[in-house]
């Protein structure tokens, strides 16, 4: 009898723990990205995949650009996409973080940003930023602050950044970077500036190669495309080429003492979402506010040089610009 009682206790105390074991639940902000339903799809769609298992992406909240067309069309597709992964279709933003854990900010208008990561914030929750953190380099150093007035870890990122070959070329396993030259696409978006919206993910990829420490820029443009070169503090060269007509692809070479070796390109948002979870789970981010300010430093950079007829225009320069934005922003929320 008392070894029933025993087993019974143990298979109790086993369904308890379990049932304590509680399914992580994710929120997402802005329906008008691909982004949001290839996420859900991963999370959702019940892969075995053991990077997914423990997380359920358990609402959304759709909106989202307004005036973007190319974005504020997708969102009754994409509304009906996730609803049939499971996910409940909210009303406001405070009605979405009642019911979730954390925080996938996907608005694809970079302007919203702000506002809407302000009030993830303030509600204590941990939160991704999907590309771009905010449509200028003064958005992105306004968020970065309140984010940490609040407490809050947050990161963003272009998928380029985690390919497996970025890595390898980010951690030296392909030899030490002597330079790079990197391109995608370039789309341009009127409500942006220059490759905050689209051509980030070269840049990004860029900086995964080459890492932070950029000092001045020069742009070169066209109807085709733009070529910017960055000048690093140790002397080396590192290039972004943005496509606005020809192949939209993404990729480059990066420059070591064994040869040239190819940088990645797109490989699905797999890799993304590994780093997202990981982050949900330790609050870590694996990017540092250092490198994302001078991803947006840099381009910042390049669009003054443009302004001005392709003058070397220091990032020092453009952060103080940025710095200045940044400023009146925040005081809004003081």
């Amino acid at each position: 009898m008392k070894n029933r009682i025993a087993f019974f206790f143990i298979l109790l105390m086993i369904s308890t723990s379990i049932y304590a074991q509680k399914i992580m639940r994710i929120g997402i902000i802005g329906l008008d990205t691909s982004h949001s339903t290839a996420f859900t799809e991963l999370i959702n769609g019940g892969s075995d995949e053991t990077f997914s298992k423990g997380f359920r992406i358990v609402a959304a909240y759709p909106y989202g650009s307004k005036t973007i067309q190319s974005s504020y069309e997708r969102i009754p597709g994409y509304i009906e996409k996730v609803k049939a992964q499971g996910v409940e279709i909210v009303s406001s933003i405070a009605e979405l973080l009642d019911k979730v854990d954390c925080v996938l900010l996907e608005t694809n208008d970079g302007r919203l940003h702000l506002e809407q990561a302000i009030e993830v914030f303030k509600a204590g929750k941990i939160c991704y930023i999907d590309k771009p953190i905010g449509a200028t380099l003064g958005d992105a150093i306004a968020i970065y602050e309140m984010a940490e007035r609040y407490n809050i870890p947050i990161f963003s990122s272009s998928a380029l950044r985690f390919t497996p070959q970025n890595q390898k070329l980010r951690n030296g396993e392909l030899g030490k970077i002597l330079g790079a030259d990197c391109y995608s696409p370039h789309k341009v978006e009127p409500t942006h500036p220059d490759f905050g919206f689209y051509g980030i993910h070269g840049v990004e990829t860029l900086y995964t190669v080459m890492g932070t420490g950029c000092e001045s820029v020069n742009r070169m443009s066209s109807d085709r495309g733009d070529i910017v070169v960055g000048r690093w503090k140790d002397g080396r060269i590192g290039t972004f080429r943005g496509i606005t007509k020809g192949p939209q692809i993404y990729g480059g070479t990066a420059f070591t003492p064994k040869g040239a070796v190819t940088v990645g390109g797109y490989q699905g948002y797999k890799v993304l979402l590994k780093q997202i979870l990981t982050f949900f789970q330790t609050g870590v981010a694996p990017i540092s506010k250092e490198e994302t300010i001078e991803i947006f430093t840099f381009m910042k950079a390049s669009n003054m040089s443009k302004e001005q007829n392709g003058r070397i225009v220091t990032l020092e320069e453009a952060y103080q610009k940025g710095r200045k934005d940044a400023q009146k922003l925040i005081k809004a929320y003081k």
